[in-house]
């Protein structure tokens, strides 16, 4: 047994190739059920329970009391949904006819290639990655490095398996330079813009300051290329994913002013399609200051 991996490791490993061993046995649309009802089920029963809650009353302080639980009952609906869902992700043919998927703006994609994609953790954020790498357009799509090693493993093999051949680590000076050498060379990169960000800048996300951070924009504004934001909203199995026209922002020529400009117009953006589907996003993820969760 190597010295990175642990006894634990190994047990996780297990029980997560039990899981997607049996999900892989099922339809689609059953899994993604299932994983819904279960969350529906359990999530109100974890911890997360109160972040979610928390992150609810921050983004939404005039809501009742019955909406608020409505929210957390179908985000974590939806969350159940797409933790399913991952096992299958690779069954998703984005352009295929009889796709669960459709897909509109992609020519605003096309006509601005190579450019910088942002998004959220938005319905099934993996079905976004699906419609990228399988594109007509080479895109890079960065990741998060999963703790357990065996699990990071079988989870970046089974992006692979749907098409995602190019992943960049997040928050890394390698992942940097790789992002962007990738754009001087002519491909796009794909980045998911919404969760806290420790070196970031703190800029208000729903009127309260978040770590938000600011690669995308610095890149974009240090090759030239545009940021095209992307958005996926789900109903039940089946998705819409969408391209948006390029990121306006204003820009002085002073660097410092500009990358703030920039990284305030993507929490804007992040906000907006927030409101337009709530119980979509992640809610169950730290993004304020710790102080709101205590």
């Amino acid at each position: 047994m190597s010295d990175d991996i642990k006894f634990s490791h190994r047990v996780e490993a297990f029980f997560y190739d039990a899981v997607t061993g049996l999900l892989r046995r099922l339809p689609f649309a059953w899994v993604s059920a299932a994983g819904g009802f279960l969350l529906r089920l359990l999530g109100p029963l974890s911890s997360k329970q109160h972040v979610a809650r928390t992150n609810l009353r921050i983004a939404f302080p005039d809501a009742s009391e019955p909406e608020i639980k409505g929210l957390l009952r179908d985000q974590w609906d939806n969350l159940g949904r797409t933790f399913g869902e991952f096992a299958l992700t690779d069954r998703i043919r984005a352009f295929e006819s009889d796709a669960r998927v459709t897909v509109e703006g992609l020519d605003i994609f096309y006509a601005h290639a190579p450019a910088i994609l942002i998004s959220g953790h938005f319905a099934n954020w993996e079905v976004m990655a699906t419609v990228l790498t399988q594109s007509e357009q080479p895109v890079r799509v960065t990741y998060r490095k999963i703790n357990n090693p065996l699990i990071d493993r079988r989870v970046r093999e089974q992006r692979e398996a749907y098409g995602t051949q190019f992943l960049v680590q997040k928050s890394t000076h390698r992942g940097g330079r790789e992002l962007f050498t990738a754009l001087r060379s002519g491909e796009s990169i794909a980045i998911l813009n919404d969760q806290k960000f420790n070196t970031g800048l703190e800029l208000p996300l729903f009127g309260a300051a978040a770590m938000t951070a600011q690669g995308a924009v610095r890149l974009s504004l240090k090759t030239k290329r545009p940021i095209i934001p992307m958005g996926v909203t789900r109903d039940r199995d089946r998705f819409h994913v969408r391209f948006y026209p390029p990121l306006e922002w204003e820009r002085i020529g002073a660097r410092d002013t500009d990358v703030e400009s920039g990284v305030r117009a993507v929490n804007r953006f992040i906000e907006d399609r927030i409101r337009e589907a709530p119980a979509q996003w992640f809610w169950v993820h730290r993004r304020w200051p710790r102080k709101h969760y205590k």
